[in-house]
């Protein structure tokens, strides 16, 4: 029997086998969880159905967290089916491609700035107001995923950087109103690993690079890595954390300078 026996949990952002919210997904499975899964648009629903099968799931939605309606519509399929819920992975970011490149106010807009924050985070706080009374009085526990340029300024990652810095700063307010519920609000910053939504950062792989050098573990981490630690923040052994950014990333964040060998 896994540790997340009997927990019923909501994963979004499943947009191939690569992606984080998989490697979640999977531990989530493992470890005993029962799954919903949500989906934008047609084009990666089969393969979100796909995914769902293999983890014995058959509740799949449709969720485009700038709709009000369908964030509302989805967390009603799921009080119709469970009528509560213990966790949800909000696994979502976004930054029109065009202000990944170049430096950030080269890039910037008022349009692609507003649009970043809203998909990125303000759409966990969106799933945080609809699940809410789903889970309370059930121990449960809201996850998102970040990153280390939400208090770091990193090459080419520019509006995403202040985005998951809105992000971090939800998990902190979201943590101190939704405690005395008992339920829980972390993030995971994960450090560089290839899935689609990183293909869209230009010069991403000389990142992948510099990260193994330097960081103490000496690589990078795995959606898998990911994945466990999401296990283990959603579960009843993590009852005393709330509020926490845990970084999972090979030990890159500590580093301050490194030096390469000639």
């Amino acid at each position: 029997m896994g540790f997340l026996s009997g927990k019923k949990a909501l994963i979004t952002g499943v947009a191939s086998e690569r992606s984080i919210a998989s490697g979640i997904a999977h531990a989530f499975a493992r470890e005993g969880a029962e799954l919903a899964y949500t989906y934008q648009g047609d084009k990666i629903k089969s393969r979100v159905e796909d995914h769902a099968h293999a983890t014995g799931s058959d509740l799949v939605l449709p969720l485009d967290v700038t709709s009000d309606g369908e964030i509302d519509s989805a967390f009603k399929a799921i009080q119709e089916k469970w009528g509560c819920i213990d966790i949800v992975v909000h696994s979502i970011g976004f930054a029109p491609r065009e202000l990944l490149a170049g430096g950030f106010i080269e890039s910037v807009t008022r349009e692609g700035y507003n649009m970043a924050h809203e998909i990125s985070a303000y759409s966990f706080a969106a799933l945080g107001k609809a699940a809410r009374p789903l889970m309370q009085g059930r121990q449960a526990s809201m996850m998102t995923m970040t990153y280390l340029g939400a208090e770091r300024a990193m090459p080419r990652y520019n509006v995403m950087g202040p985005a998951k810095a809105s992000l971090e700063a939800c998990v902190r307010y979201m943590a101190d109103e939704l405690g005395p519920e008992g339920i829980r609000v972390n993030g995971i910053s994960a450090g560089p690993i290839k899935t689609l939504a990183a293909a869209g950062i230009s010069g991403f792989r000389t990142m992948l690079q510099r990260s193994e050098r330097t960081a103490p573990l000496r690589r990078n981490v795995t959606v898998e890595e990911v994945g466990n630690t999401a296990a283990f923040l959603s579960s009843d052994l993590a009852s005393g954390i709330t509020g926490e950014i845990l970084y999972v990333d090979a030990g890159f964040n500590i580093v301050g300078m490194s030096i390469d060998e000639a």
